[in-house]
């Protein structure tokens, strides 16, 4: 089986270092918790909020992303595709450099360094390797990419990627959400990477 897996808010979760972020920024009062979606909609609400989160994000997904997290139960999943023998890959629309980011951080080097630190590449146990990790500029370069892997299961938080026109259709399309339907026909909502394994490996 060829599986492949998004990076951003599914493999790696931001949460609590963009609260962080935003509370030592001042965009948000001191002791503000709340999820990266809660800060993003906050932001964007008050004037200028669009240009402030732009800067937060490149921010984070540069130099700070050394504090964000794997989320529960992505390990257990890579180690059961490492067990079945199945082939993984990252596929993310990611940029090189962030919007609003005047130090350049370059963000797919920071990702890949994150991946080498949480041990899930080039580890000897590690069910992906360093060239099997792909980002892409734009949304439609994802989807062809996508197509030439010839995956049997792709993971995405984001319902657009499986609503594009040229997402492969016989593809299995899983959406990482806790969101509350409705979802798009074409993918399968799932909350938690347990229960992405057990969907994955039922048969």
């Amino acid at each position: 089986m060829r599986i492949g897996i998004d990076f951003d808010n599914t493999i790696i979760c931001y949460d609590k270092v963009f609260a962080a972020v935003a509370r030592e920024r001042g965009l948000v009062p001191e002791g503000w918790e709340g999820l990266k979606t809660d800060l993003r909609d906050h932001l964007r609400s008050r004037p200028g909020g669009e240009l402030a989160w732009q800067g937060l994000q490149g921010f984070v997904y540069g130099k700070r992303i050394g504090g964000a997290e794997i989320y529960p139960g992505v390990r257990e999943f890579l180690a059961a595709c490492k067990q079945a023998g199945s082939k993984v890959c990252i596929v993310s629309h990611k940029t090189r450099f962030g919007h609003q980011d005047p130090d350049r951080t370059d963000l797919r080097d920071a990702a890949r360094s994150w991946l080498r630190g949480a041990g899930l590449v080039d580890a000897a146990d590690a069910a992906l390797a360093i060239g099997d990790i792909y980002f892409e500029d734009t949304l439609p370069a994802k989807i062809e990419r996508l197509v030439s892997l010839k995956l049997d299961v792709f993971i995405d938080d984001l319902a657009d990627v499986f609503e594009q026109p040229h997402f492969p259709k016989a593809m299995r399309s899983i959406l990482f959400t806790q969101s509350q339907p409705p979802h798009p026909e074409q993918c399968k909502p799932i909350a938690t990477w347990a229960d992405i394994r057990r969907e994955v490996f039922a048969a």
